[in-house]
C-alpha cells in the first residue's frame, strides 16, 4: 500500500524539537526559536516512494523526523537488513536512490506509523550558518544513529535467535520503552518479518524464538501489537560477552606486505587533541 501525503505546514524548529537548541542559552536561544522556521511534511502509513526526492540538492541538510516510526530496509541479494528510525533522526533518503557501483544494493523505505518531517532545505542550510550550536546537535544525532546501527549489528551476531530478540527489544526499550506495572512496554507494533530483518533471522525462526521467550515469561505481546518486557535486561554473562580485543587495531585490517617506503604514522592529529599542558 502506498502512503498518502498531506499538505505541508510550517513550525518553529526549536519548539518542535527543543533538544536541538540545548547548547543555546538566553537571548541567543530566543532568537533562534524565532528565526529557525521550517516546513513540515506529513506522511501516512505505507511504502515511501523516495524517488520523488531525487531532485533534492546536495546542499539540502535533510529531513528531520518529528513524529512517527519509519523503517529503512537495505536489500543485498535475497537478504534484508532493517533499521528503525524515530523522532529526532535526520535522514537523506534521496542518497539511497543511487545504486552502488560494485555491489547491487536496493533500499526500501516504509512509514510504519503516521509521520511528520521537518524539511531542512537549502534555505535552512543558509540560516543554520548563524547557529553552529544547532549544527553540532544535528551532528550528534547522526553519531547517535551510527552507534545504534552498530549495536543492532552486534546484536545480530549473537548466538541463538531468542537471545538476539531479547537483546534487540531491550535495546529498543532504551529509546521507546516506558515502565508500567506489568513491565517495560515497547510501543512498536513490529511484525515477525521486520524483527527478523533487525536480528538477521528468517521469519519462521523468529516466530519460534518469540514463543520460547513468551513461555519463559520474559516477553508478552499485547493485543495492540506492543511488547511487554519482563524481568531484567540481559547482562554481559547472559549475552556471552567475551573479553574485548582492545588496543590491537592491526588485527582489524592487515596489509599483505609492508611497504618499505611507507612514511611513519602521522600522530599530529592525536597531539592536537591532547589536553593543553598534559604530561606523559
Amino acid at each position: 500500500m502506498m502512503m498518502k501525503a498531506t499538505p505541508s505546514d510550517s513550525v518553529r524548529l526549536l519548539e518542535a524539537d527543543p533538544d536541538l537548541g540545548g547548547l543555546l542559552t538566553g537571548a541567543r536561544r530566543e532568537e533562534a526559536e524565532r528565526e529557525l522556521v521550517v516546513r513540515v511534511h506529513k506522511l501516512g502509513v505505507g511504502v515511501w516512494d523516495v524517488s520523488r526526492l531525487e531532485g533534492a540538492g546536495a546542499d539540502h541538510v535533510g529531513l528531520l523526523l518529528l513524529d512517527g516510526v519509519i523503517a529503512r530496509e537495505v536489500i543485498v541479494a535475497d537478504h534484508v537488513s532493517a533499521e528503525l528510525l524515530g523522532p529526532g533522526d535526520l535522514v537523506r533518503p534521496w542518497q539511497d536512490a543511487t545504486k552502488a557501483d560494485l555491489l547491487p544494493v536496493d533500499v526500501l523505505w516504509s512509514i510504519l506509523s503516521p509521520s511528520s518531517f521537518a524539511v531542512l532545505d537549502r534555505r535552512f542550510a543558509g540560516e543554520l550558518a548563524r547557529w553552529p550550536e544547532v549544527t553540532a546537535a544535528l551532528f550528534e544525532r547522526l553519531s547517535e544513529r551510527s552507534l545504534r546501527l552498530g549495536t543492532t549489528q552486534a546484536i545480530s551476531q549473537l548466538t541463538r535467535v531468542d537471545r538476539r530478540l531479547k537483546a534487540l527489544l531491550w535495546h529498543l526499550a532504551e529509546r521507546w520503552g516506558r515502565v508500567s506495572g506489568d513491565g517495560v512496554v515497547v510501543p512498536l507494533a513490529l511484525t515477525h518479518r521486520i524483527l527478523g530483518q533487525l536480528v538477521g533471522a528468517r521469519r519462521p525462526t523468529v516466530s519460534t524464538a518469540l514463543g520460547e521467550l513468551a513461555e519463559r515469561g520474559e516477553l508478552v505481546r499485547r493485543v495492540d501489537g506492543s511488547w511487554v518486557l519482563r524481568g531484567s535486561p540481559p547482562d554481559a554473562s547472559a549475552l556471552g560477552r567475551r573479553r574485548a580485543m582492545a588496543g590491537r587495531p592491526h588485527d582489524l585490517m592487515r596489509p599483505v606486505r609492508p611497504l618499505a617506503d611507507d612514511p611513519p604514522p602521522d600522530d599530529s592529529f592525536v597531539t592536537t587533541l591532547a589536553p593543553t599542558g598534559s604530561h606523559g
